[in-house]
């Protein structure tokens, strides 16, 4: 008989490499769908269809995989999001980045009814995120990949959120569909492609999601050399960055925009990660 106790020793002496909580961690969700409180039933015997469902997870985290794509979601912003190899997993910074937004929209929009954009949405989670706290917002988003806008469209219907996804590059679909916002909201790829990033975000994160060009700003070009096809004439554009490319962002971000406000935000870490811009044209 193997017990609950059994199989989570067995996990943490697997897993050893990826931190003391990993096994713990895929247990305990594992058995919350399954509504077991496992720290009740830690010295029962343990299911068999849960152990091989428990030990084929710790098989895939061994060979690098991702906790959250093994249990297939990811919290996000008080939210669980369905998560899949086709989306970047939703990090912690990215939650500053909404909550950032929600801060600017009430200092520079109080009360007004806006037009957000999330630019390269992946998974849906800030886009979603927004409509969920926000009735004010009408919210838009968009992505290249359309594997990552049907995972995107699925987290909306989950949770019950009001965004309508559009697929194709950056700023286009709302050119093409005539659209302009006031509040525009991405998280580009923004790692430059010679930089060496762990192996489980290397061979199990989309590409597409991650690599920014030769110095991680290549998307925030094209962003800003777009933006004014999009903005309305008072508009705030919010950004996730490169702990290191906020003075780059700055200056090219004023080539573009040589009248407009631009801001750098530390995240939680004191490390910086937002990039906002406040433009009146």
């Amino acid at each position: 008989m193997l017990r609950y106790a059994d199989l989570l020793r067995e996990g943490r002496n697997r897993l050893q490499e990826h931190g003391d909580q990993a096994a713990g961690l895929l247990l305990n969700e594992i058995c919350r769908q399954h509504d077991i409180n496992l720290y009740t039933v830690m010295d029962e015997a343990m299911p068999e269809e849960l152990q091989t469902e428990y030990l084929e997870g710790v098989h895939r985290m061994e060979n690098g995989e991702p906790l959250d794509y093994v249990l297939g979601f990811t919290p996000f912003y008080g939210y669980d999001f369905l998560v899949s190899p086709d989306v970047l997993i939703p990090r912690p910074e990215t939650e500053e980045l909404v909550a950032l937004v929600l801060r600017l929209y009430d200092e520079y929009f109080p009360d007004q009814k806006v037009t957000v954009f999330d630019v390269g949405t992946g998974s849906g989670a800030i886009g979603i995120s927004l409509a969920l706290e926000e009735p004010a917002f009408t919210v838009y988003a968009s992505d290249i990949s359309e594997p990552a806008v049907k995972q995107a469209e699925k987290n909306r219907e989950k949770l019950g959120a009001s965004v309508r996804f559009f697929t194709g590059s950056l700023l286009e679909p709302y050119i093409q569909e005539g659209l302009h916002c006031d509040i525009l909201v991405c998280n580009p790829p923004y790692i430059p492609s010679q930089e060496q990033i762990e192996r489980s975000v290397r061979d199990f994160e989309p590409h597409v999601a991650l690599f920014g060009g030769p110095d991680g700003l290549k998307f925030y070009r094209t962003l800003f050399a777009q933006a004014r096809d999009v903005l309305k004439d008072k508009a705030l554009m919010a950004f996730e960055m490169g702990w290191n490319q906020g003075q780059a962002l700055t200056e090219l971000a004023h080539e573009y925009f040589p009248q407009a406000q631009a801001h750098i935000e530390q995240d939680i870490n004191g490390k910086d990660r937002m990039f906002w811009l406040m433009i009146e044209q």
